[in-house]
Formats: C-alpha cells, structure tokens, sequence
C-alpha cells in the first residue's frame, strides 16, 4: 500500500490515468445515473456489435476519484464481454478488480452497476424490445449464484 490513504494503488491509477474516458457518437446504449448523497453522477456509453458483445464502452464521470476508478474499470471490464455477461458485472466485482475501497466508497462502485443496467436497458429499447429484459435477466442471474 503507498502513501495514497484509503485507496490502492489500482484505484489511484485509474483515478489518474482514467481509461475509456469520453463519450462514444450513436451508442448503443447510453445511461446517465446519479448519486443524490453525494453528488457524483456518471455517463455511460456502450456500442454494441449485432452479434451481442460490447465494442466499445466510455464514460464521463463527475465525482470523486473512486467513482472515477470505478466507472474507468466497469468500462475496461465490460470491453469485450457480451451482453448477457456485462449484466454479471457486480458492484463487489468492479470493487475487487480495483482491489478494494474504503466503505464510505462502496456506493461508487455500485453507481457503476446501476450505469450498466440502465445503458443496457437503453440499447434493448433502442433494438425494439422491452427494457424489463434487462431486470428479468439481472434477477436470473442473481438465482443462478
């Protein structure tokens, strides 16, 4: 651990160096969610191939630096994975990918997961159907563990 405090190095690297900031034009899926307590409030962005997986994912996050962290590796986390996994990304495992943070700190990570669902609720809107699939596969997903 350094000197950083709370955060590990992980966090602190994302913190600094954000990857996959920005926005992406025409997304698949866009979200935007919010964190009344403490004001932070993050953009997601996916672009979804047709064959379900996730292209690309950016974000811009207002917040601090562990919502940032948190919000730069969902996107590394989510690159790459189809759909229905990216639904699997849990707030504890963007928690465990950056190594931890301090609890006052849990709520970023979990704005993270509440990004991904609602982004994906977007893209499933977006492709005509229904954005409660989103709700019926998160809660498979939650009997299934």
């Amino acid at each position: 651990m350094s000197n950083m405090g709370p955060y590990s190095d992980l966090v602190m690297d994302h913190f600094m160096n954000p990857r996959n900031m920005g926005e992406i034009e025409n997304a698949s899926g866009v979200a935007e969610v919010g964190n009344p307590s403490c004001g932070d409030v993050m953009k997601l962005y996916l672009l979804i191939n047709n064959d379900g997986i996730i292209e690309d994912a950016k974000f811009k996050t207002f917040g601090c630096g562990a919502a940032i962290a948190s919000s730069s590796m969902a996107t590394e986390l989510l690159k790459g994975a189809r759909v229905e996994d990216a639904l699997k990304l849990t707030n504890q495992a963007i928690v465990d990918a950056l190594g931890g943070l301090p609890p006052a700190k849990i709520h970023c990570s979990v704005m993270a997961e509440e990004a991904v669902e609602e982004a994906l609720k977007d893209y499933f809107v977006k492709a005509g159907k229904d954005a409660s699939v989103v709700d019926e596969m998160k809660a498979q997903i939650k009997k299934d563990h």
